[in-house]
């Protein structure tokens, strides 16, 4: 399978960023895309919301549902899967890209920020893959795919900020344990996590308009996030896949045009050696 023609997506975090680009990929084929996030109205620092992302996203040939979910809370969660499946007839891939991140150590991370990542992170990915699966187990080739990182118990990955660290691996831990539960009935389920640092607006907050020079777009992880969801959910489950290596192992030899700022030296992301 080449395209995602016909196929519904229920994306977290899709108003912008990572989530909006793969939501774009998406919509070039013409696939139905659930926007699931939380910002309806413009954020003071932040730009998009689920009406503007929902706009772009048929104009790049795709249908969209925009809905204001928060996914800390799973009665909103089950709310919109059921919009979902009463506008589309069904869910055929979840994408679990909504993430909270504060590169914090133990004594500068209170308590509700750690619970801010964790509930976002480990325990909303847990929630929506769980609300969707009764109707991915029902779909042709269906996906979830989490946009975590491979694991690691090296400390250096742990030392600077281990509630993020806690709260991210959450996710990845959900690969490990749902690919291998629901491979039989044929869901895949795979993580992606960019090679280099990716240029959106949380990147922005985090590292200042000069970090631009460093990352690469958006664009490499939509590329990448295809290319695994067109896959064979029988065949590709409970990997842990980088955007670059899997692009470079499908011909893609030229990843300039995914940068920045061209030429410039790219920075690694973190959880990667």
């Amino acid at each position: 399978m080449s395209t995602l023609r016909g196929k519904t997506l229920f994306i977290t975090g899709a108003s912008r960023g990572i989530g909006k680009a793969i939501a774009l990929r998406a919509a070039r084929d013409g696939a139905n895309i659930v926007i699931a996030a939380k910002t309806s109205e413009p954020h003071p620092k932040l730009p998009g919301t689920i009406h503007s992302a929902a706009e772009d996203i048929e104009k790049a040939g795709g249908q969209a549902l925009p809905l204001m979910v928060d996914i800390r809370y799973e009665d909103q969660i089950s709310a919109a899967v059921e919009q979902a499946v009463a506008r589309f007839g069904g869910i055929d891939i979840c994408v679990n890209n909504a993430s909270a991140i504060s590169l914090t150590g133990t004594l500068e991370t209170p308590m509700k920020k750690y619970d801010l990542m964790n509930q976002v992170n480990a325990r909303g990915t847990y929630a929506t893959s769980q609300a969707c699966l009764p109707h991915l187990l029902r779909a042709a080739n269906p996906h979830i795919l989490n946009l975590s990182p491979p694991l690691s118990l090296d400390p250096k990955w742990f030392s600077n900020h281990v509630a993020y660290t806690m709260a991210k691996y959450g996710m990845s831990m959900c690969v490990l344990g749902m690919a291998a539960e629901f491979k039989d009935p044929g869901v895949a389920v795979n993580a992606l996590w960019p090679r280099t640092t990716i240029w959106t607006a949380a990147m922005a907050m985090i590292g200042g308009q000069e970090a631009a020079r460093g990352c690469r777009t958006p664009d490499i992880m939509a590329d990448a996030a295809h290319a695994i969801l067109t896959s064979n959910s029988r065949e590709v489950t409970g990997q842990f896949f980088i955007d670059e290596d899997l692009l470079r192992s499908r011909g893609v030899t030229d990843f300039e045009p995914y940068a920045v700022e061209k030429g410039a030296e790219l920075m690694p992301d973190y959880f990667l050696d």
